[in-house]
């Protein structure tokens, strides 16, 4: 029987554990301790997942929980998949949203199946700036 919790404090390795057992660690900062405890620390909506003891899912959401919330990561440990856990993981982050509340996401390129059969449609104006590329803003927008 999986126990999903809203917002509980969560152990740094047991969060980085479950980010390597759900291969999300393979684009996420796992070998960073300070990095991943930022993450874990400044997330305002968490719903985690429990098997007993073990954490094996999370979705962590930065949101202003009335006009849209990023769905930062949702990840489900290897040995949970194709149970439900994911998609009972956004079930519940939508729930804790106001109803008028959009959430979006950039989608591991493994996942991306997965995401309309849960109700997601595809965006086609995506767009990142990573770290490095950083410059100063042009003025337009």
């Amino acid at each position: 029987m999986i126990r999903y919790e809203k917002n509980v404090r969560l152990d740094l390795n047991q969060f980085t554990e479950l980010y390597r057992s759900s291969t999300l660690a393979e684009r996420r900062p796992a070998d960073d301790p300070a990095v991943m405890r930022q993450m874990m620390e400044n997330a305002n909506l968490t719903i985690t997942a429990w098997d007993g003891g073990d954490l094996v899912g999370i979705a962590r959401t930065l949101t202003d929980f009335a006009f849209v919330a990023y769905l930062a990561d949702l990840a489900v440990a290897r040995s949970h998949q194709g149970r439900g856990i994911g998609r009972r993981l956004v079930e519940q982050t939508r729930a804790a949203l106001g109803p008028k509340c959009m959430v979006v996401l950039l989608s591991a390129p493994d996942a991306n199946a997965f995401y309309p059969h849960i109700g997601f449609s595809h965006h086609p104006r995506a767009w990142i700036l990573p770290p490095e590329e950083q410059s100063e803003p042009s003025g337009r927008g």
